[in-house]
């Protein structure tokens, strides 16, 4: 299904909630007129250039900056000990910190500069200030490090090892996590008809947004203010943060987040480059200017994913899933990142449910320091793991219980009218329907007919496969104070202002900071529908600390169902202001006025009425007003939601694998996904579209390797396989809408679906594919070489042989 967008002129307005009309961001984006970071000049800016470790880990035994000082051009130079030194001011630790904690939790210092040790290859070591870009980056390359190189590490496994080199203190544990119930578990497994087990690795992926990481960060002496802009998903966060790193007073800091071309999560954490660029600024008194190379990013971004899982899934006779165990080594990298603690452990743990009636469920988490960049939220974070081991395992359940791999789904799923439900693992399902989005999906790729094909191609040396996804994840994360409870050190949730000019056009400010999922037209979109107003009349403002006094920033596809909330609850209170002036002015009881359609009308006299527009205007002459009510028309609103919301689907792959070239090309993708109410369904479906792109990239080409010094072999564009648009199938798309009971719009979220369902129907796809090989799957990414391995024999995961080769006539396993 492909959703046609719509001119909003040529919408009614009380349709505007749930239309396609186009993206307002679209056409400045487009024609280059849109601003971002690197685009900012300011009078008399220097540039920032950073020194970064070439090495995965190793003792700093001298920094000389002399050689960069001495170039034409060069402004200043800093290392720690300029920092630290005697001359500088009071106050900031220079140091990033965590920003969730849990009980076992190692905390350890994430210098800036390097203090004597970087730990990973990309680590900062100094700063070069100069005139210009070009300067500032030859300075950096002529800054001379000696290194003591020590023995490195990345992977988590082997990073828990004892006698592994260990970056802090005596071993690399970060920390040790559990959910579940240990005891119900074991038992389910002692007493199984069925098991089946995996041993995977969820393989670090390489954020790569179209605009690297940037900050221009001007310092006003007289004033004491220090603007920052920044590319930053979450502007507020990184003003609190950035404050105690720098030893800046939080309320003369200002952070903007201009046009942001891509996050996916990466510029959600604090790093040490946009707090260099802002303390420099200051110390300078001067604007500084940086801007990441595509190479820097490569070393520096926190990076995705990083598991390494062994799990197992119980069965009784009839094949009911009776069991979940699930062992992860979690990769942190080097330091822990803003987030880092809570991916692998509350946003993971939680969803290995999946959409399945599980009544015993045990998982542990051991958390490990390794010698790669920090590793953090990545589009997903933590629900793409969880739903990768629950729907490869289920894809072995089947197959293990001699099911079709649907109905065993559909036998486990949780029915539609236990919600809520309340899993083994923490979190309260708000609402669904699973059989739904499975029997669309199975509709869209003509299941029945698929399996026929399938045999006869067989029988023609083709090898054709089908991989279901039933995913499920949490979005919204909320309430703030189950999040604190749960070790997160802030609030989720949300503000916002909405406010009537006296001409009748309205602003709505919100405290998330949109990067390309088009807030600016789907905010307008609901507070014209609360107001009953032009859509065009409706100015969306976010990203920016001195336009909005708080706000928690986007992530976790909490956008519309925390902000664009709190945009409702604000226009709500809006109304109910107005309607007190409307019922003044009509002379009537507020009770007996009614509100539609952007009119407020007396009950039974519908001739006596007052637009919206016209109580705006009278709120501001303020001549005929309420008793002691105060002019003008706005409200503001702090909107913190019961529960996560939970949207869900069924994805399938069609895939035929060619076992001489270990090639795989795709036959079908169709995608179902429920996401609660669609606010715009264009939006919603290039957002499905973009996260099944990222998903089949981490599927079949994307992956962060690194050889035995820490060294990253995939650097760069030439190495890491970013997929191009020939490498994605065209995709079929189509919607089942369960309404959320937890927010006012019933929606559910809708960012990260993509990316976390695709995966696992890819690898089953595959899998199913060359079921008459033996092979169970093979790790992503499921390169050609892995596949030709596994076809011959030489890597599948349970030694299984070829057809012809030990098998029985038919080519079946024996």
């Amino acid at each position: 299904m492909t959703i046609d967008s719509m001119d909003p002129e040529e919408v009614d307005a009380a349709d505007i909630l749930g239309s396609a009309i186009e993206r307002r961001e679209d056409p400045a984006l487009i024609t280059g007129d849109a601003e971002y970071t690197d685009d900012i000049q300011r009078p008399g800016m220097a540039h920032m250039a950073v020194a970064r470790s070439q090495y995965g880990h190793a003792d700093l035994e001298g920094v000389d900056t002399s050689a960069a000082e001495e170039m034409e051009g060069v402004v200043a130079t800093y290392t720690h000990e300029d920092l630290h030194g005697e001359d500088t001011p009071e106050g900031g630790s220079f140091s990033l910190p965590t920003g969730w904690l849990l009980d076992s939790l190692e905390q350890v210092d994430h210098p800036i500069l390097a203090d004597g040790r970087v730990r990973y290859q990309g680590d900062a070591i100094a700063v070069v200030v100069a005139e210009d870009r070009y300067t500032a980056r030859d300075a950096a390359e002529a800054v001379s490090v000696d290194y003591g190189r020590r023995d490195a590490v990345t992977d988590p496994r082997e990073a828990l090892d004892e006698g592994a080199p260990a970056l802090h203190g005596e071993d690399n544990v970060a920390f040790d996590w559990e959910l579940g119930d240990s005891d119900a578990t074991d038992e389910a497994f002692e007493s199984a008809s069925h098991t089946v087990s995996i041993d995977v690795e969820n393989q670090l992926l390489v954020p790569n947004a179209m605009e690297p990481r940037a900050a221009v960060a001007d310092y006003s002496p007289g004033s004491e203010e220090l603007e920052v802009f920044m590319t930053s998903q979450n502007p507020h966060l990184h003003r609190l943060l950035m404050s105690g790193v720098i030893g800046h007073p939080e309320h003369k800091l200002r952070v903007k987040a201009p046009e942001v071309g891509g996050g996916f999560g990466s510029k959600i954490h604090h790093y040490a480059d946009e707090a260099l660029a802002a303390w420099i600024a200051k110390d300078l008194e001067r604007p500084v200017k940086w801007t990441a190379t595509r190479t820097e990013t490569y070393v520096t971004d926190a990076q995705g994913r990083g598991h390494r899982t062994e799990a197992e899934l119980a069965m009784d006779d009839d094949g009911r899933i009776t069991g979940l165990r699930v062992d992860t080594k979690a990769n942190l990298g080097a330091y822990l990142s803003t987030f880092a603690p809570a991916v692998p452990t509350w946003l993971y743990g939680t969803l290995l449910s999946g959409q399945y009636d599980i009544p015993a469920i045990h998982c542990s988490v051991t958390g490990a320091f390794t010698n790669v960049p920090p590793v953090d939220a990545y589009r997903g974070a933590g629900r793409p793991e969880a739903s990768f081991v629950v729907e490869r395992l289920a894809h072995l359940g089947a197959r293990e219980v001699d099911m079709d791999p649907a109905e065993f789904r559909r036998l486990n799923f949780v029915p539609a009218d236990e919600f809520p439900y309340e899993t083994q693992v923490a979190v309260v399902y708000d609402s669904g329907d699973y059989e739904k989005p499975l029997d669309k999906a199975l509709e869209m790729v003509d299941y029945d007919s698929f399996r026929e094909r399938q045999e006869q191609a067989r029988e023609e040396g083709r090898y054709l496969g089908i991989g279901f996804s039933c995913y499920i994840e949490a979005c919204g994360l909320a309430p703030s104070e189950l999040a604190g409870q749960l070790g997160a050190q802030a609030g989720l949730w949300e503000s916002s202002l909405v406010r009537f000019h006296p001409s009748g056009t309205v602003t709505a400010f919100c405290g998330t900071s949109g990067h390309g999922q088009g807030h600016a037209t789907t905010y307008a979109q609901i507070v014209a529908n609360e107001l009953g107003i032009p859509y065009d009349d409706v100015e969306v403002v976010e990203g920016d600390t001195d336009e909005i006094p708080h706000g928690m920033g986007t992530y976790g596809s909490r956008s519309a169902a925390v902000g664009g909330s709190s945009l409702v609850k604000s226009s709500e209170k809006l109304v109910e202001k107005a309607k007190e002036i409307a019922a003044h002015q009509l002379e009537a009881d507020p009770d007996d006025i009614e509100f539609e359609a952007g009119e407020f009308r007396l009950a039974g006299a519908p001739d006596r009425s007052l637009g919206i527009k016209e109580v705006a205007e009278q709120s501001y002459l303020a001549h005929d007003m309420p008793e002691e009510m105060e002019p003008g028309l706005e409200a503001t609103s702090f909107y913190d939601p019961d529960n996560f919301v939970f949207p869900f689907g069924t994805h399938v792959a069609v895939v035929e694998v060619d076992p001489d070239s270990g090639e795989i090309e795709f036959e079908q993708y169709a995608a179902v996904d429920d996401v609660g109410n669609q606010i715009n369904p264009k939006i919603v479906e290039g957002q499905i579209h973009g996260g099944i792109a990222q998903g089949i990239g981490q599927a079949l080409y994307e992956g962060a390797e690194y050889d035995e010094n820490a060294q990253l072999l995939t650097g760069s564009m030439q190495d890491y396989a970013v997929p191009k648009t020939y490498h994605i199938p065209e995709m079929e798309t189509d919607s089942t809408v369960t309404e959320s009971p937890h927010n006012p719009l019933g929606v559910k979220g809708v960012g990260e679906a993509g990316t976390i369902a695709a995966p696992q129907a890819v690898v089953n796809a595959v899998a199913d594919a060359l079921e008459p090989f033996g092979v169970e799957g093979i790790e992503m990414p499921l390169t050609a070489e892995r596949v030709w391995e596994a076809t011959n024999g030489r890597a599948t995961t349970d030694g299984g042989s070829p057809p012809g080769e030990g098998d029985d006539e038919g080519g079946e396993k024996r």
